[in-house]
C-alpha cells in the first residue's frame, strides 16, 4: 500500500471507531442505571452491522475525496449528510422494526437519536477542523520564520481569499502576504483572512513607496486571475511592475481552491487572449478518473499539457509515447506528474513504426488515446512533404489501427484550423488524417461497446513551440525588427491548457454519445470538434501590442518588417468546411461537426497511392490523390515574389 493509500486507510478506521464511539457516548450520555445496563447487553449485536452500514454511508456521502488540511464547507456538508442518513436509518429501525415486532419498547427513542446526530457530526467534524486548524497555525509560524518574500496581492479581494488560503496550506511557497490591491472600489476597507485591502490598483506607486519607508519593501506583486481580466487594465499593471522593478507573478492552479497552485512569471502572452472558456471541471474528472490513457507525442507543447491534465483529473494509468529522448525525459520529470497518484510511465516510439505502435497498444491496452503526435509546421512540411505524409497519415493510421486493436473506448486525434480548404501538405495531410478515423468510426457505428475516433481542431496555441508569440519575444529582445509575413494576416489564438481541456471535453462527448448514437442511428454523432475561440487576431495588431507592453513604441524603438507569406500559408482561418454539417452537442464554449468522408475501402485505396507516391518521390501523385480527396485542397503552385510595402514606408505611413 502506497502512503496515500496508508492515509486515506487511517482516515476510514478513525471515522469508523468515531462511529461505535459516538453511539457508546450518545448512551452514557441519555441513559443511566438498568436503563444502560439493558441497552449495553446488545452492542455486541447491533454495533458492529452498523459500523459496517456506516463505512458504506461515509463513502457514499464522499468523506474520503478531500484532505483534511482542506477541509471546508463542502466537507462539513458530506458529514452533516452522513450522520442525517445514519439518524434517519435508526429511527426507522427503531419505529419500525425494534419497538412494535423485537421488544415493544423504543431502543433508542427519538431524543436519543437526536443526541447521537450531534455527537456523530462533532466527532466526524471537529477532528477535521482541528487538524486544518492545526496546519494553519503551523503555515503561519513559518511564513514568519522562513526567509519569506513579501508580496502585494493583486485583484477582487474574492480571489485574493482563495490565493491567502493557498499560502496557508503551503501550496503557495515563500510568499508573506503584506496586503491587497483590488480594481473594485467596493473591496476597500476590507480584510481577507487578516491582510488589508490597502487601495486600488491606481495606488500602486504610493503604497509601494509606504512600505518602503516602513522598512518593509514590497520584492513581488502577485496578480490573481481577477488582475488579468480587460476591466482591470491588465496592460497597466505589467507596464507600472516594470517601472517599479518588481518581478510580477500569476497563480497557476490544477485543482480546486488553488490546490497544487503554482507561481509563474507573468508573461506578455498571458494578456493577449479573450476571457478563457470556463470548462466543467466535475464532467471531465468523471470522464478521466480511474481510466488508462496513452497520449502520443506527449513530449510536445499540447501533448504535454493533455498529460498533465489527465493527471490533474485523476487517470489511473498514463503512458507516454514519444520519438524524441530528451521531450520524453522532459515531460516525466514533470513535478505535476512525479507528485501524482497516476502511475505514469514512458516509452520511446515512433508512430510511423507500425509494428512498434501495436507493441506498445496490445502491452498497455488504453482505454483512451489521445493521438498528438505530429509535423506541423507548414513551411517545413512544404519542403519536406514525404516526411508530413509518413508522420501526419501514416502514423495516425498506425495509432488508430493499433488503438482500435486493443480495445481502447475513445481516440482522439489532434488537427488543426488549417485542414479545412487546405492550401498547405499541413493541412491536406491532417485533413486526410481526419477523414481516415471517420471512415473508421463509421464502420463501427452502431456497435455495442465500440470505439470511437473523433478530431479536434483549434488555431494557433499562444508559447507553444513555432508559435509567433515566442517569436515575437524573441525579436523584440534582440531589439526588433518584428517580422510579419502579412499585414492583413490574422490568426486564431488560445492557451495550451484551453487547448488540452477541449481535447478532454471533446472526447467525454464522444464516449457519452455511444448510446445517443445506438438509439438514433448516428444522426447526432459528432465527429469533429471546435473551440469556440472568438474573433481571430491580426498579427500586425498582435505585433504592435507586443511591442506596447515591453515598454517600447512600434516604429520607433522596434520597427515591423513585412516579409510576405510564406509557401501554404494564408490570410484567414476556417473552422469548419463549408458542407460540414454542424451540430450542437449542449457544452459551453465548444462546437462540433457531424461526419462527412468517403468509406473505407476509397480511404484504403488512396492511401496504397500514396504510399506509392512516397516510394517513388512522386509530389504530383500524392497531391493528386488528395485533390481527389480533398475537393478544396489546392495544389502547390509557384508563389510570385510578394508584393507588400516596403517595412519602412509602412511605418511612416503609421
Amino acid at each position: 500500500m502506497n502512503r496515500q493509500g496508508l492515509k486515506k486507510a487511517i482516515i476510514i478506521v478513525h471515522d469508523l471507531v468515531m462511529t461505535g464511539i459516538a453511539v457508546l457516548a450518545t448512551f452514557y450520555v441519555r441513559f443511566e442505571g438498568s436503563l444502560l445496563s439493558d441497552r449495553l447487553v446488545h452492542l455486541p449485536l447491533f454495533l458492529p452491522p452498523f459500523i459496517a452500514f456506516a463505512g458504506v454511508v461515509y463513502g457514499f456521502s464522499q468523506l474520503y475525496r478531500s484532505k483534511w488540511r482542506f477541509a471546508s464547507l463542502p466537507d462539513l456538508f458530506n458529514i452533516f449528510r452522513a450522520a442525517t442518513i445514519l439518524a434517519v436509518t435508526l429511527l426507522m429501525v427503531d419505529y419500525i422494526l425494534v419497538s412494535p415486532q423485537l421488544r415493544g419498547t423504543f431502543f433508542f427513542g427519538k431524543v436519543t437519536i437526536a443526541l447521537y446526530w450531534l455527537i456523530q457530526m462533532f466527532l466526524l467534524g471537529g477532528p477535521r477542523l482541528a487538524f486544518r486548524y492545526l496546519k494553519y497555525a503551523r503555515s503561519r509560524h513559518t511564513i514568519e520564520r522562513d526567509a519569506s518574500t513579501p508580496t502585494l496581492l493583486l485583484g477582487r479581494g474574492s480571489d485574493a481569499e482563495v490565493v491567502l488560503r493557498a499560502i496557508e496550506a503551503g501550496t503557495v511557497k515563500k510568499t508573506q502576504p503584506k496586503g491587497i490591491l483590488s480594481w473594485r472600489r467596493d473591496d476597500l476597507g476590507q480584510s481577507m483572512r487578516g491582510v488589508p485591502v490597502l487601495g486600488t490598483f491606481a495606488d500602486l506607486d504610493q503604497v509601494i513607496q509606504d512600505f518602503q519607508e516602513r522598512g518593509t519593501p514590497i520584492r513581488r506583486l502577485l496578480a490573481t486571475p481577477s488582475a488579468l481580466t480587460p476591466e482591470a487594465n491588465p496592460d497597466m499593471l505589467l507596464a507600472r511592475a516594470r517601472r517599479l522593478g518588481l518581478p510580477l507573478v500569476r497563480v497557476t492552479s490544477l485543482g480546486e481552491g488553488m490546490r497544487d497552485a503554482e507561481l509563474a512569471p507573468l508573461e506578455i502572452e498571458d494578456l493577449l487572449l479573450r476571457p478563457t472558456v470556463q470548462i466543467d471541471r466535475n464532467r471531465l474528472e468523471h470522464f478521466i478518473r480511474g481510466k488508462r490513457v496513452l497520449v502520443t507525442g506527449g513530449g510536445g507543447s499540447i501533448g504535454s499539457e493533455i498529460c498533465t491534465r489527465v493527471v490533474a483529473f485523476g487517470a489511473s494509468d498514463l503512458l507516454v509515447l514519444e520519438s524524441s529522448e530528451p521531450s520524453l525525459h522532459h515531460i516525466l520529470e514533470n513535478p505535476t506528474l512525479l507528485s501524482s497518484d497516476t502511475r505514469v510511465d514512458g516509452v520511446i516510439a515512433d508512430v510511423r513504426d507500425r509494428s512498434r505502435v501495436r507493441e506498445v497498444m496490445n502491452a498497455f491496452s488504453p482505454e483512451v488515446v489521445f493521438h498528438a503526435a505530429a509535423l506541423k509546421h507548414v513551411p517545413y512540411l512544404e519542403k519536406n512533404w514525404t516526411e508530413g505524409i509518413k508522420t501526419n497519415v501514416f502514423g495516425s493510421v498506425n495509432v488508430a489501427d493499433a488503438a482500435v486493436e486493443a480495445g481502447a473506448d475513445t481516440i482522439v486525434m489532434i488537427s488543426t484550423d488549417k485542414a479545412i480548404d487546405p492550401v498547405s501538405m499541413l493541412g491536406a495531410t491532417k485533413r486526410f488524417a481526419e477523414m481516415y478515423g471517420q471512415a473508421l468510426d463509421a464502420e463501427f457505428m452502431g456497435r455495442n461497446g465500440a470505439t470511437r475516433i473523433i478530431a479536434v481542431r483549434f488555431g494557433n496555441v499562444l508559447g507553444s513551440v513555432g508559435s509567433v508569440v515566442p517569436k515575437f519575444k524573441a525579436q523584440i529582445a534582440r531589439g526588433g525588427p518584428i517580422t510579419v509575413t502579412h499585414p492583413d494576416m490574422v490568426r486564431y489564438f488560445m492557451t495550451t491548457r484551453e487547448a488540452a481541456d477541449l481535447v478532454l471535453t471533446s472526447a467525454s462527448h464522444a464516449e457519452e454519445s455511444r448510446a445517443l448514437t445506438e438509439r438514433t442511428n448516428g444522426d447526432e454523432r459528432a465527429s469533429v470538434y471546435v473551440l469556440k475561440m472568438g474573433q481571430p487576431v491580426r498579427i500586425y495588431d498582435l505585433a504592435e501590442r507586443m511591442i506596447r507592453l515591453a515598454g517600447y513604441e512600434p516604429g520607433e524603438d522596434i520597427e515591423i518588417a513585412v516579409t510576405g507569406t510564406r509557401p501554404g500559408e494564408r490570410l484567414h482561418e476556417i473552422l469548419f468546411a463549408r458542407e460540414e454539417p454542424r451540430t450542437e452537442i449542449g457544452i459551453d464554449g465548444v462546437m462540433a461537426a457531424k461526419p462527412i468522408f468517403a468509406d473505407r475501402d476509397r480511404v484504403d485505396q488512396w492511401l496504397q497511392i500514396l504510399s506509392r507516391a512516397l516510394a517513388s518521390g512522386d509530389r504530383a501523385l500524392a497531391e493528386h490523390v488528395f485533390e481527389e480527396a480533398i475537393p478544396e485542397f489546392k495544389r502547390r503552385k509557384p508563389a510570385p515574389p510578394p508584393a507588400v510595402p516596403a517595412p519602412q514606408a509602412r511605418l511612416a505611413s503609421n
